[in-house]
């Protein structure tokens, strides 16, 4: 019997939620929202006037079809009873608990990871960092609590919607009106963080959004990679995921930001991220979209500090009734700068994937080079894959490579495989597993292995 990923990871819980705010977008519940947070005034303050920014603001006219997502009828707020910033797994809730002891998270923690972050819709439930690490001045805490802390709001309110504008697009400013939760991380000046640290969104709620705020600042020579998983239930009822990243790097500093997302065919995924790096600072965004009725996401580094450079690595897999239109944008200002795109999609049984990206060379960005390499894998003859790059050069003396792919697996190397004994659909995920192998390496091991996992569920029948 074949076995869908959307079934793994398709269970909800029968939680009780202490406030639930209404399903439409007013002043009133982000004003709710705030109050529910314990905010300081200043975040009030643009909250309430990104909402007037997202009321004039339109739809997007661009892209996939989001016509069916009524944002009238989305839980713009739902905070789980029992739910709170704990330190330990025990004082979790037990239902909350046990979905979290399925997805893997607690076992994650214990094996491999410096701290650990766990959110369930509008609430983190727990929230960890070892010891050590917390010792040389790291901070690591849900964004909503650290709000609470007059020493942490002071730098969070520092940096806050510096990288990503209120007005930027509709949903950005949604995201900033209604958001709660999230992740804050800071590491100080020389610090060099060697296990990741990871933070885990569950949206359970019918018709639920989630708009968690992330915000990671990483000073002068330091080093840090972070770790960011999402997935959600199946109800039949549009859900909404319109999360924030914002991350602020020093000179010579290296961060790494990889994430797989899985969202249930519910869910439109409207995500924004945005790294701005200094001088020296090196950046790379590692990621992986299977789930999501549409998804339209595309990290964006702003390399603004001379001899800085990014590195952006996505695989998006498109199944049936999914739209995955992913890609990068890289906006080079600093002189010698660079930055590497490499994109792999796969679309079965009719679904679309598009790399949609942009690179932009400004007059200032002088000796830069840029390379984008996107590849693409149809196993069937009913899906789609689409190249859309916009590429803008702005100085006479930087260098671009672009090199687009689209095919299905061949034939002889399927052939091969099979006169060696290996069946057809062994053989056809092997050879998708070798063409997503530049990405999945990249990928921590736990994700990688996961990743290999839900492709080859994803493949079976999908041959012919």
């Amino acid at each position: 019997m074949s076995v869908t990923v959307e079934n793994t990871w398709d269970f909800k819980d029968d939680i009780t939620y202490t406030t639930k705010a209404i399903q439409w977008i007013t002043e009133e519940v982000v004003r709710y929202i705030s109050e529910s947070n314990k905010e300081p005034s200043w975040m009030l303050d643009i909250r309430l006037k990104a909402l007037g920014i997202y009321n004039q603001k339109s739809m997007p006219n661009w892209g996939p079809d989001i016509s069916d997502l009524d944002l009238d009828s989305i839980y713009y707020f739902a905070k789980p009873e029992g739910a709170g910033n704990n330190k330990t797994w025990d004082d979790v809730p037990e239902e909350i608990k046990n979905t979290f002891d399925k997805l893997g998270i607690p076992e994650a923690e214990k094996k491999a990871l410096a701290g650990v972050g766990a959110q369930y819709d509008s609430e983190t439930v727990y929230h960890s960092l070892k010891q050590e690490i917390a010792d040389q001045g790291v901070i690591f805490d849900d964004l909503s609590h650290a709000l609470q802390n007059p020493q942490y709001a002071e730098i969070i309110k520092k940096y806050f919607a510096k990288s990503i504008p209120l007005s930027d697009h509709k949903f950005a400013a949604l995201h900033y009106a209604v958001w709660s939760g999230g992740t804050f991380l800071y590491v100080p000046k020389w610090v060099k963080i060697s296990e990741p640290l990871q933070s885990y969104f569950r949206m359970n709620v019918k018709k639920g959004g989630q708009f968690e705020h992330t915000m990671i600042i990483i000073e002068d020579d330091a080093e840090a990679h972070y770790i960011e998983g999402c997935s959600a239930p199946k109800y039949d009822e549009n859900s909404l995921h319109a999360g924030g990243v914002e991350i602020f790097v020093g000179e010579n500093a290296t961060m790494r930001y990889s994430s797989v997302e899985n969202w249930s065919l519910d869910t439109y995924n409207l995500n924004t991220k945005r790294a701005i790096v200094e001088k020296g600072w090196y950046m790379e965004w590692v990621w992986g979209n299977m789930g999501s009725n549409t998804t339209m996401l595309y990290p964006c580094s702003i390399l603004r500090g001379d001899n800085s450079r990014a590195d952006h690595l996505g695989i998006a897999f498109a199944n049936a009734g999914q739209n995955q239109d992913t890609g990068a944008k890289v906006i080079h200002i600093g002189k010698n700068t660079s930055s590497n795109i490499i994109t792999k999609s796969l679309s079965k049984w009719g679904g679309i994937s598009t790399y949609r990206g942009l690179v932009d060379i400004k007059p200032s960005a002088t000796g830069s080079v840029s390379k984008i390499d996107c590849d693409a894998l149809l196993l069937d003859e009913i899906s789609v894959s689409d190249t859309i790059p916009d590429i803008r050069v702005w100085n006479s003396d930087s260098v671009v490579a672009h090199e687009a792919s689209a095919g299905k697996i061949n034939e002889n190397d399927l052939f091969y495989l099979q006169s060696r004994g290996i069946g057809e659909e062994e053989a056809a995920a092997m050879i998708v597993n070798g063409f997503i192998s530049p990405i999945v390496k990249e990928l921590p091991l736990e994700y990688a292995s996961e990743m290999n996992v839900l492709i080859s569920m994803e493949m079976e029948w999908s041959i012919w």
